[in-house]
């Protein structure tokens, strides 16, 4: 099984964001720290992460193994265990997310406190740092 934790960073809100990604597997550890494009609600960028983290599971070929999502977003959590989203603007993310989750043969998706979403949570904040360099 895959474990993948999700995280996002935002600067100002909205405003420049980044995300976080651990991906966790036999013989697998992959950190990785990634700006996010244009000028994000922190709610958005937690999307764009967990999002951003399906597209490379799916780039790198591996989308044959059950998923393990753990975020420390109850937006995100709650919209994707419900399949359910009040907010408009959220649709067009659960909607994506949703065609990329049908790559894999199963996935659970798990909310876990801050405390628990540290590594996710520091390379999040290299991500929004590697935003705001390629700003100036």
């Amino acid at each position: 099984m895959l474990r993948m934790y999700t995280d996002a960073s935002t600067k100002n809100n909205p405003g420049p964001s980044g995300a976080g990604i651990v991906l966790i597997a036999d013989g697998l550890h992959e950190q990785l720290a990634i700006p996010l494009k244009g000028e994000l609600s922190n709610h958005e960028a937690e999307f764009e992460a967990l999002m951003t983290g399906l597209i490379y599971l799916s780039e790198h070929n591996y989308t044959n193994q059950s998923l393990l999502i753990f975020s420390d977003s109850k937006i995100v959590v709650t919209a994707i265990e419900r399949n359910y989203v009040k907010n408009k603007v959220f649709q067009a993310y659960l909607t994506s997310i949703n065609q990329l989750l049908r790559l894999f043969p199963s996935f659970m998706i798990q909310w876990i406190p801050e405390s628990q979403n540290k590594e996710a949570d520091h390379l999040a904040r290299q991500g929004l740092n590697k935003h705001m360099k390629t700003r100036h």
